[in-house]
């Protein structure tokens, strides 16, 4: 099998996915999974689509990640794995979206507007 490539988004962060045939292998950046997340709950939802479909130990899965912080890079990688498992088998894909992972998280920060500490945040008011 080729290497097939998929993109993943989620707030700031961008995830590119290449998998290929193989042991089970999960690198990011260049670094095994348990390094880069060192929290069990983020290597959880990286593997979830894997998991789901019962080929975790069929894939080596490489991951260059940036942008973003580890929650939305982490669920970034997770689209773009789904991604990639759809189009090595498309009757995979309603497995997946009933679980929720094919959809994109369009949610992102809002903008700081001018006049205001924050986006929606005003100063205080002063009658006097």
């Amino acid at each position: 099998m080729e290497v097939i490539n998929a993109i993943g988004r989620r707030k700031a962060a961008i995830a590119r996915v290449y998998v290929k045939t193989g042991t089970g292998n999960i690198s990011i950046n260049k670094r095994a999974l348990n390094v880069y997340f060192p929290s069990p709950l983020l290597r959880f939802v990286v593997k979830q689509p894997l998991e789901k479909l019962q080929v975790a130990e069929q894939y080596d899965i490489q991951i260059n990640l940036n942008g973003g912080g580890f929650k939305g890079q982490s669920e970034a990688a997770r689209l773009a794995i789904t991604r990639a498992l759809i189009k090595i088998n498309p009757e995979d894909k309603p497995a997946l979206r009933a679980e929720g992972f094919v959809t994109r998280d369009p949610r992102v920060v809002e903008r700081k507007k001018p006049g205001r500490p924050k986006a929606r945040k005003r100063f205080q008011f002063s009658k006097r």
